[in-house]
């Protein structure tokens, strides 16, 4: 089946569910455009500075887990990070998935922690597996809170110094006195009320919709942390007699054999996906290969 094709079969199952589960992962944000945390483009030189070539480091991702930099360089880097989270656009694929949503029964389920979710949807509609970068949190987990960071970081953005933010401006617990940390997935994420509430929503979501014809909208999940949105989403599908599981991806639109007959595998970019779903016109976008901008490994 042509991609045209699959994707005017994508837009009567959409039409035709009771329910929609939408999986978005970081594919979503590379295909507005947000491709930093991989790649060695613009933002990424602006928000690394001199660290780029003082640590070799060549995107953001591998910057924020190389271990030879000072904790104030580290801090540089998050602050940097989180700023341009705050101040950055609204990815047209987000503007784009909002308007094939609206007037649907649907439920977001995400592994992104850049909020661009949030700027389009309703906050009562998304569950946050891997935290937000708006966000911190005691770094040892002394108490249960998160702490809503905007106003600390625009401040902290303007006291660092020679890419490093000094020490004494590092943030600290409010309880505890400890070092603060962002409230993304780590070895001390803190996965407290505040997460189990939003994950209680999504399990609601999916138990009240179990025996009802629901399609689980899979969009630029990978193969880095699979556990999350794609291998649950199988599961369920394979388990629930109404369902039927769509990945959009460039690479990794996998359907396992089993759950082949309720499956419909989009390889194609989520940009021209979405848009050509509305019926706009896509002659504006520029197809690119995925393969020769992202370490395979670490896409979505």
């Amino acid at each position: 089946m042509d991609k045209e094709r699959l994707l005017d079969v994508l837009k009567s199952k959409i039409e035709e569910a009771d329910a929609i589960v939408v999986g978005g992962a970081s594919g979503m944000s590379a295909a507005s455009g947000f491709r930093f945390y991989y790649q060695d483009d613009d933002v990424f030189r602006q928000l690394a500075g001199s660290l780029r070539e003082k640590y070799g480091f060549r995107n953001m991702f591998d910057g924020f887990y190389n271990q030879r930099m000072t904790k104030g360089e580290h801090w540089t880097l998050q602050l940097r990070t989180i700023k341009y989270v705050y101040e950055c656009e609204t990815g047209e694929t987000y503007t784009d998935l909002a308007e094939l949503l609206e007037g649907k029964n649907y439920y977001i389920v995400t592994t992104n922690q850049d909020a661009q979710f949030y700027r389009v949807f309703p906050e009562d509609r998304i569950t946050r597996l891997q935290g937000d970068w708006r966000y911190f949190q005691c770094k040892e987990c002394c108490h249960d809170t998160i702490y809503y960071n905007k106003d600390m970081v625009m401040e902290l953005n303007d006291k660092m110094v020679n890419d490093c933010l000094p020490k004494e401006y590092i943030p600290r617990c409010p309880v505890c006195g400890g070092e603060m940390d962002v409230w993304v997935r780590s070895r001390e994420f803190l996965q407290g009320c505040f997460y189990k509430k939003e994950l209680q929503r999504y399990m609601s979501f999916l138990q009240a919709n179990s025996q009802r014809k629901t399609l689980f909208l899979e969009l630029g999940v990978g193969m880095m942390t699979p556990m999350f949105i794609k291998e649950p989403f199988m599961n369920m599908v394979y388990q629930w007699p109404h369902a039927t599981y769509v990945p959009i991806n460039p690479q990794h639109a996998i359907i396992p054999k089993e759950i082949a007959g309720k499956s419909l595998a989009v390889n194609e970019d989520i940009a021209f996906a979405l848009k050509s779903l509305l019926g706009k016109p896509t002659d504006g976008l520029k197809r690119e290969e995925q393969s020769t901008i992202f370490n395979p490994s670490r896409i979505y």
